[in-house]
C-alpha cells in the first residue's frame, strides 16, 4: 500500500462522522458510476486502465448492492461490514494501477484521486449509525 494511502488512513480515523447511510449510499453509486464512465471512455485506447476501471466500479457497485442500507437492493450484509468492505476496496483502487501494469501513465491519477475519496468518505461515514439507535430504542 502507498504510504500516501497509509497517512489518508490515519487521518480518516480522526475524521468527524458525518456522513449518513443515506447520503453514503448516494456516493457509492455515483463512485461506481463515474468507474463505469471512465472504463467505456478509455476501452479503446488502453484496455488496462478500462479494465481496472471495471474491477474498481464492480467492487464498489456490488458493495453498495448487498448492504443493508438505504439503496441496498439484497441486504445480505451489515453497514459495519460495508465499512470494512469499502476500506479493502479503497485499497484496491489505489494498488490497481501497479497490479495492472500502468502507475507511470496518466491515467493511474484517477485511480489515486478515487483512492483518496473513497478512503475519505469512509473515513467521515457513521458505520455505527444503526447500532446507536437500536441501542437508544432498547434504553
Amino acid at each position: 500500500m502507498p504510504l500516501w494511502h497509509k497517512g489518508a488512513k490515519f487521518a480518516a480515523r480522526r475524521m468527524p462522522k458525518v456522513i449518513n447511510p443515506t447520503t453514503h449510499a448516494l456516493l457509492d453509486y455515483a463512485i461506481a458510476g463515474s468507474f463505469f464512465l471512465k472504463a467505456a471512455s478509455m476501452w479503446n485506447r488502453r484496455r488496462r486502465v478500462a479494465a481496472g476501471a471495471l474491477i474498481c466500479g464492480g467492487a464498489a457497485l456490488a458493495n453498495a448492492l448487498v448492504t443493508d442500507y438505504p439503496g441496498g437492493v439484497f441486504r445480505t450484509i451489515s453497514y459495519r461490514t460495508h465499512g470494512r468492505n469499502d476500506a479493502a476496496i479503497a485499497a484496491l483502487t489505489a494498488s490497481a494501477p501497479g497490479i495492472l501494469g500502468f502507475a507511470h501513465r496518466g491515467q493511474s491519477g484517477f485511480f489515486v484521486v478515487h483512492g483518496l475519496l473513497a478512503t475519505g468518505i469512509t473515513g467521515m461515514t457513521d458505520f455505527d449509525h444503526y447500532y446507536r439507535r437500536e441501542e437508544s430504542v432498547a434504553a
